[in-house]
């Protein structure tokens, strides 16, 4: 399979694994929806969590040029941006297709803190709670580190009542409650 076939093969396995989860999509199920054979599949996967992984490496990639250039269109400060967030989320949510996080789906099914499936699903969130204290740093507060992982919870929270709800209300509420944080914090 050629690199461009694998990156077409993970990109087309992506939908499959968000819409479905991961333990309910099996092999012969990426192999009809993706037009790839199984045994092209696995020349290339040698297990069905290694394409896991490689989906969850593009989303993650995908999602955080996503949220972060949302951010900073809708905002030129970093602290605009931090609440701009919650606007970018809300955008996500109105989606047809809003299912959730797949980091927290792909964490649910492979709870072992071992795993390496858990272990990137959790980078990504560091990623993200990295790029939150980098901007709380850059917008004077002193406690960014702490900042940051607030923001990160009303973030998580937002996205999970988001999709148990299939409401958008939980970024605006999330947002007034990072407002109050964001005042109270510097």
């Amino acid at each position: 399979m050629s690199h461009n076939k694998r990156a077409e093969l993970i990109q087309n396995a992506l939908p499959l694994f968000y819409r479905n989860g991961f333990h309910a999509t099996g092999m012969d199920l990426v192999a009809k929806e993706t037009g790839v054979s199984k045994t092209s599949i696995y020349k290339h996967f040698r297990t069905k969590e290694d394409l896991i992984r490689a989906v969850l490496q593009l989303r993650d990639e995908n999602f955080r040029t996503w949220l972060f250039g949302r951010m900073e269109a809708l905002s030129d400060t970093p602290k605009g941006q931090l609440l701009a967030m919650f606007d970018a989320l809300e955008e996500w949510f109105l989606e047809d297709k809003f299912q959730g996080c797949m980091f927290i789906k792909a964490s649910a099914e492979f709870q072992s803190k071992e795993d390496a499936i858990n272990l990137q699903s959790f980078d990504h969130k560091r990623l993200l709670e990295d790029h939150f204290h980098n901007l709380a740093a850059e917008a004077g507060y002193a406690q960014a580190t702490q900042l940051s992982r607030e923001l990160l919870l009303l973030k998580e929270g937002a996205i999970v009542l988001a999709a148990m709800s299939h409401s958008h209300a939980p970024a605006m509420q999330a947002k007034r409650m990072a407002e109050v944080l964001l005042s109270e914090t510097n």
